[in-house]
This record gives structure tokens, C-alpha cells and sequence, in this order.
């Protein structure tokens, strides 16, 4: 591996690899279905959140790996109502493509990142791997956009500087008609445990992403639970009186 595309540059970015799936822990009080595998050789974490009753689904970062992901799908008996990409680092985009051929989603992004997913062959030298194929984005995120599918919603939140497009998706315990034990957010490249996104790549910025982290990341509740785009699960709370970043 020639190149990493998450962890900013600190002693334990560089998280260890989870093997196997699991299902996130959720104590939703209707069981919105959660599963979490991390795909590709960085281990880019891919979630798939349906809803139990519906059997709708998105998908947010099928950076590789697309057949496990269709398994899942497929063992759950979902329908996927769109395809999420928090921002278009290839370990986060290589199998938009082939999972968009397979289920016919939406490819949902952040228009500021279209150029960095157009640039997908400069990526893919970094790493000395083959350039995955690129699909047209179907619809373009921005700030404050509602993501519906089954009972289930979550709101949109553009958190730049590991890349001039991230998003966060934003769950709230009371989101549509499921009602969660605590908020949940996906954060993609943005928050790991105990460390950020780095910014030292093209359109990376230390000041947007502590922005966007200081300025909506910690505003919301502390038992919020952050799944992160690699590594463990956190909590804002967790990340507000540790993370060394947050902490200065």
C-alpha cells in the first residue's frame, strides 16, 4: 500500500483492519436493521441501515468488495433506496459502479467532490491499483438535505476538509417514525475514534475540517454514536473530552 486516504497524521491513524462483518450495536427500540463490513485494502467501513418493516435500505461507502455487499442485501431482502458516498476517496467509491448496475439506486454526493471522483485514475496510481469504472452522480447533496427510506430519515451535513465535499449523515433518536436509544452519525472521513480525516491530500484543509468539527460535529448531543469511515465506533461525547485534536 502506497497511500492512505483517511487518518490524519497522528501516532494511531493508521487503525488495525476488521476481518469479518458485524452488525453495529443499535438499541433501537424497532430494530433498524445496521450492518457494518469493511471493504477494500483500506478497510473503508461499509454500512448498510434498513428498515426493518419496509425492507428499505441505503448504502453508504461500497468503496470495494461489491459481492459481499450484494449478499447482505440480499440475505436481509432489502431494497436499496440510494447509495450514499461521504466523500469520493476510491476506498470509498470503487464499487459505486457495480452496485448502482446491480440494484439500479441513485448515487447520491457532494457536488464539491465531483472533481476529485472524476480524477478516479490519479487515485487509483497513488495506491498502484486499477482505476475502478465511474458513473454519472445521480443526485448532488448539500447542507441540510433529508435522506427518507422506509420509516427511517437523516439529515444531510456537509463537513469539509478532509475533502472540499464530505458529508455527514445525521440520524436524531426521534428520526422519522423509529425511534433510536441515542442519535446516530455516519461520518465518513471526518471523525475517527480518537483521531480526524487527514487534510494533507488535494483539497484537504486543517481549517475547514476543525471547523466543520467544531462547528457542527460537537454541537450535537454527547451520547450521539459516530460510525466512523474506518476503525471503531465512537460517541461525540467519547471524542469531545479525548480526541487530542477536539481536546486543544
Amino acid at each position: 500500500m502506497k497511500w492512505a486516504f483517511f487518518g490524519a497524521r497522528f501516532p494511531n491513524d493508521i487503525l488495525p483492519p476488521m476481518t469479518e462483518p458485524h452488525a453495529a450495536k443499535d438499541a433501537s427500540t424497532q430494530e433498524l436493521i445496521h450492518i457494518t463490513i469493511p471493504v477494500g485494502i483500506l478497510q473503508c467501513n461499509c454500512t448498510i441501515v434498513g428498515d426493518p418493516v419496509t425492507r428499505e435500505a441505503l448504502v453508504i461507502d461500497p468503496g470495494d468488495e461489491v459481492n459481499r455487499i450484494l449478499d447482505l442485501i440480499g440475505r436481509h431482502k432489502l431494497n436499496v433506496q440510494a447509495i450514499v458516498s461521504t466523500h469520493a476517496h476510491i476506498d470509498h467509491v470503487g464499487g459505486l459502479s457495480k452496485l448502482h448496475r446491480y440494484t439500479g439506486a441513485p448515487v447520491l454526493m457532494h457536488r464539491e467532490d465531483l472533481p476529485l471522483y472524476q480524477a478516479m485514475d490519479v487515485q487509483a496510481a497513488f495506491l498502484g491499483i486499477a482505476a475502478p469504472e465511474i458513473i454519472s452522480i445521480d443526485h448532488l447533496l448539500k447542507e441540510g438535505d433529508t435522506l427518507h427510506w422506509g420509516s427511517c430519515e437523516a439529515r444531510v451535513m456537509h463537513t469539509p476538509g478532509h475533502t472540499p465535499g464530505s458529508v455527514c449523515l445525521y440520524v436524531p433518536s426521534d428520526a422519522g417514525k423509529i425511534t433510536l436509544a441515542a442519535p446516530q452519525l455516519f461520518a465518513g472521513d471526518t471523525l475517527f475514534a480518537g483521531s480526524i480525516g487527514r487534510t494533507d491530500l488535494w483539497g484537504g484543509s486543517m481549517e475547514q475540517i476543525l471547523d466543520s468539527l467544531r462547528g457542527k460535529l460537537l454541537q450535537l448531543p454527547d451520547s450521539t454514536i459516530v460510525y466512523p469511515g474506518h476503525g471503531p465506533v465512537t460517541t461525540i461525547g467519547q471524542e469531545r473530552y479525548s480526541n487530542p485534536f477536539l481536546t486543544t
